[in-house]
């Protein structure tokens, strides 16, 4: 494939989960080795064998997950590998924080430079990350997936970033698979189908379905097609449920709520205002301070994650990282971890591999997971894959209630529509399905109706009619 940036633009990077958009860039970046083909900057051919190549370059990118280490603080995570500019013999932290507070200030990228990383918002490490290659002195900023876990609020300051670089001259690669955003964004889009290049257009040239198609090689749904829900007997509920933060703070402020068999009910609200552990206290990962949680008429509140998993919840989390899957193993293992010790998985205690082999062949094919067999480990994997390894496990165990946070983060166009698909369908079949997202688009799209949280509350509970964009929005923001 051929690909050319300009100074002073936003390329950005279009393709489904596995297209090679990561790869084409751990190339430029000397994580990757070529087999054939040359890179130019500025109009010289040059060999990038590592990421020191790179940055000697001005090349710096900015991972999908990043690469910071999380007990240190954002001082010493920017200047790390050129720390001995701040030491003679110790280091000079205080010169080292005003260094980070002078470039910060520069870019408009407030953060504090004497913060630990590990106690930060992601919003706020992707900064750290931006300002770690700024200072190494990038001029060409590759960014992946950059708004995988971004609120809306946290896109837009990063957009208003990304073009303050780009004013300067400097030139940004911006690898997504979110329509919207590259038609928001970019100066120019490339778009990338199994590992070539469909095609490259300004965004002036091109509408949301003619990219989505170029992605995907079909017409693509942007928006799910439902039958209005026909639901029946409440399969879950909370009532007067309070939970405390990691802080042991309030977060969940005496919630009620119930979902019915053949719904679909979605929690809107900017990230940070209790939906995490609401869903945390739901699947039981986090303990309850006061309510109850009641499941098929029966009360759960004191019954472990397992338990509850087996009875016939299921749980897409938010972060597929840190509860989703299991980084070391294969993707056959991860599509049986919750079920890995029953039949037809195991017998006695003995593991039937055969049968955990055949399984996950199935879902492989039925979730369409971009993977180069069961045995592949699923660290290998795309982020889109992962989350499609997630999607498929917890789909196919016939849950009866479906927890699903943020199910289609970091998943491209063509994947949404068909785990949106999937969720229509078993919602349609009986299944209930509490769906937490970030994208409001999402919740509009799949939601028969929409509880709005603000400062851990439930503030309203719409439906039909009264599902409306600008009123959803006032409510989040406390407004209404």
């Amino acid at each position: 494939m051929d690909l050319d940036v300009s100074w002073g633009e936003v390329h950005a990077l279009l393709g489904e989960n596995g297209a090679g958009k990561s790869t084409l860039m751990n190339v430029v970046y000397g994580l990757v080795r070529p087999d054939s083909g040359e890179i130019m900057v500025d109009g010289n051919r040059v060999e990038i064998g590592s990421p020191l190549d790179a940055i000697r370059l001005g090349i710096g990118m900015v991972h999908q997950h990043f690469m910071l280490i999380p007990p240190l603080t954002v001082a010493e995570n920017i200047i790390l590998g050129q720390e001995g500019e701040f030491a003679r013999g110790l280091i000079d932290v205080e010169r080292a924080g005003a260094a980070v507070r002078k470039l910060s200030s520069d870019y408009g990228l407030a953060v504090d430079p004497r913060a630990k990383v590990e106690g930060l918002s992601v919003g706020v490490q992707q900064r750290v990350e931006i300002l770690k290659a700024l200072y190494k002195g990038a001029r060409i900023l590759i960014l992946d997936e950059p708004t995988a876990v971004l609120t809306p609020q946290e896109v837009e300051g990063l957009f208003r970033i990304v073009r303050s670089l780009t004013d300067e001259g400097k030139a940004v690669i911006f690898i997504t698979h979110k329509l919207a955003e590259v038609m928001a964004v970019a100066d120019r889009i490339t778009v990338m189908r199994q590992g070539k290049v469909v095609d490259t257009r300004k965004p002036a040239e091109a509408s949301l379905a003619e990219l989505a198609r170029m992605m995907v090689g079909r017409p693509v749904l942007l928006r799910v097609e439902r039958k209005p829900a026909r639901p029946g007997a409440a399969l879950l509920r909370v009532e007067g449920l309070v939970v405390h933060d990691d802080r042991r703070q309030v977060a969940v402020d005496g919630v009620d709520l119930a979902v019915r068999a053949g719904e679909i009910v979605g929690v809107a609200g900017v990230e940070g205002n209790g939906q995490d552990e609401l869903v945390e206290a739901i699947v039981g990962l986090r303990r309850l301070q006061a309510g109850r949680v009641v499941f098929d008429d029966r009360d759960v509140s004191r019954k472990s994650t397992r338990e509850r998993l087996h009875a016939g919840i299921s749980y897409i989390p938010a972060d597929r990282h840190r509860l989703g899957i299991v980084l070391e193993l294969p993707v056959s293992d991860n599509l049986v971890l919750d079920h890995y010790g029953q039949p037809p998985f195991a017998r006695w205690v003995v593991r039937q591999l055969k049968a955990v082999r055949t399984y996950a062949q199935r879902l492989i094919k039925a979730f369409d997971i971009r993977a180069a067999g069961p045995d592949q480990l699923v660290s290998a994997l795309s982020g889109g894959n992962q989350q499609k390894v997630v999607v498929a496990r917890e789909l196919s165990t016939k849950p009866r209630v479906l927890i699903a946070a943020q199910p289609t983060r970091g998943v491209d166009v063509g994947s949404i529509e068909f785990i949106h698909q999937q969720i229509v369908s078993q919602r349609d079949a009986g299944l209930a399905v509490l769906l937490v997202s970030s994208e409001l688009d999402e919740v509009l799209s799949l939601a028969d109706r929409v509880a709005v949280m603000y400062r851990g509350r439930i503030v309203s509970v719409l439906e039909g009619e009264q599902i409306e964009r600008e009123r959803i929005g006032l409510l989040m923001a406390g407004v209404a």
